[in-house]
């Protein structure tokens, strides 16, 4: 067990790095973003300073009244992740956080793959279970969240599902083929595949 908690362990830093060259490098994380003007920020972040005095989320217009939902067939509409509160562009405790959560989620999957080390002994049949619990996940958690919100634009929501399919499958690879224990062969069933 001592190898997948290694394994989780780069794995995690390699998965983490995937999200830095998505998410950390200005050329790349611009590109799921529309970009308003230095005047626009101003109008909007005073307009939502004057209108929402509360952090939450919110759906604008929320369509549950007459009003609403005329103002909603009508546009623009939006769902807003809101702070009424100012942060630095870069937060060091968010990034431990990330690089935390990144090499859990690996874990959690060393654990599965674990499991299963015994009936699936070689590393296509292990890599092909990384690569399925991956895009399983994302198309899950990431892909239908625009589908169910129809309303939401597609292109942030699909760079990051590629951002966490590709850390995901690197990091599962990483641990499914240097740190999840093959299989000690057995007479008649396994061929030696013994690492």
């Amino acid at each position: 067990m001592i190898r997948v908690v290694i394994g989780s362990i780069l794995g995690g830093i390699a998965q983490f790095i995937v999200g830095v060259i998505f998410w950390g490098i200005p050329i790349f994380s611009r590109i799921p973003f529309s970009i308003a003007s230095d005047a626009q920020n101003a109008n909007v972040q005073a307009a939502l300073a004057q209108n929402l005095p509360q952090t939450g989320t919110y759906y604008i217009p929320w369509p549950d009244t007459t009003q609403g939902t005329i103002l909603h067939g009508r546009g623009p509409v939006g769902l807003i992740f809101y702070n009424s509160h100012g942060f630095p562009q870069m937060d060091a405790g968010s990034l431990i956080a990330g690089l935390i959560v990144s090499i859990v989620s690996i874990f959690l999957l060393g654990l599965a793959l674990h499991a299963i080390a015994s009936r699936v002994t070689d590393f296509a049949s292990r890599a092909r279970v990384v690569v399925l619990a991956a895009v399983a996940t994302v198309l899950y958690f990431t892909i239908a969240t625009p589908i169910y919100n129809f309303t939401m634009p597609w292109g942030w929501w699909i760079y990051l599902a590629a951002s966490q399919l590709i850390g995901f499958v690197i990091g599962g690879l990483i641990l499914a083929r240097w740190f999840v224990p093959y299989a000690t062969a057995r007479v008649g069933v396994y061929e030696d595949t013994v690492h």
